[in-house]
């Protein structure tokens, strides 16, 4: 069996991966460390929270 690179796939590759390997335990822990390493949004204010969460309500689709 080849041994799969993690570290040469980008983000969104390995994602993938993980949805389609379940039982790949290497590859899940590899996708875990990577969300970890990345940076996150850092929140300073109340005010930016707040343009954050309106921001996400606009983009989530509506109920009809």
């Amino acid at each position: 069996m080849t041994e799969i690179n993690f570290a040469t796939m980008n983000r969104e590759q390995l994602r993938e991966y993980v949805k389609t390997h379940p039982q790949d335990q290497a590859a899940f822990y590899a996708y875990m460390d990577r969300l970890q390493s990345e940076p996150g949004i850092e929140i300073t204010s109340m005010d930016q929270f707040e343009r954050l969460v309106r921001e996400k309500i606009r983009q989530s689709p509506t109920e009809e």
